[in-house]
């Protein structure tokens, strides 16, 4: 498999006060290769989310590369990162963060929409893949948890991304739409080829991945 992303000896502190910083990161080296499904586990404070962070230039790192393909994004402005964010990575968040005061369809062509781009019919073409063509014209008041996940899952996809980062996708499902957000995943690996890093403390879904990444105390461990 073709390598799509490399993390090298990536460090990240914080600040506390004027005296004090707390190191997050200590010196993190990852490679994700193209159609992998990985999971990130590990006890609350290992660095998970940081990690997220800064693999969807979120936030940037004290020390390290971070390479998609042959750019070192970490030498990006901030323009260029804005644009690099929206149109190669898709982002999956434990509460799905639709906006209520739009329908679904509009909701998953918002990141088209910011570059300017007319993608109607692939958001559709997406709504009926991740199951919910019949909820395009509803907000998202009007929708299942699990169903607005979909939609989420749908606005991740919809500028084809390199790569979908997903900060525990299925912590706010009850079981039977965890394991089907779950499935559809998979569904979304085989069909398009499309990787995912998932941040998650369900062990059933951690065993079903490709790879399993365990942080402790910032730094990767197994």
């Amino acid at each position: 498999m073709t390598s799509i992303l490399n993390i090298k000896d990536v460090k990240k502190s914080y600040k506390i006060d004027k005296q004090n910083s707390l190191t997050v990161l200590k010196g993190i080296n990852l490679e994700i290769k193209k159609g992998e499904v990985i999971a990130i586990v590990g006890q609350s404070g290992a660095g998970k989310s940081t990690l997220l962070h800064i693999l969807g230039t979120l936030d940037r790192p004290d020390n390290g590369n971070i390479i998609y393909g042959d750019q070192d994004i970490t030498k990006y402005n901030e323009k260029d990162l804005a644009s690099f964010r929206n149109k190669k990575i898709g982002f999956i968040f434990q509460f799905h963060h639709l906006l209520p005061e739009f329908t679904a369809l509009e909701n998953i062509l918002i990141p088209a929409m910011i570059d300017g781009e007319d993608k109607k019919e692939r958001a559709m073409e997406l709504l009926e893949i991740v199951g919910v063509k019949n909820r395009e014209e509803h907000k998202p008041s009007e929708i299942s948890g699990g169903e607005a996940q979909r939609v989420a899952i749908a606005r991740a996809l919809i500028n084809s991304p390199e790569i979908i980062l997903a900060d525990e996708p299925t912590g706010n499902l009850d079981t039977a739409n965890a394991n089907s957000v779950i499935e559809l995943i998979f569904d979304l690996r085989n069909k398009f080829n499309q990787t995912f890093v998932i941040v998650t403390h369900n062990e059933e879904f951690a065993g079903k991945c490709d790879r399993i990444v365990k942080m402790k105390d910032g730094l990767i461990i197994s």
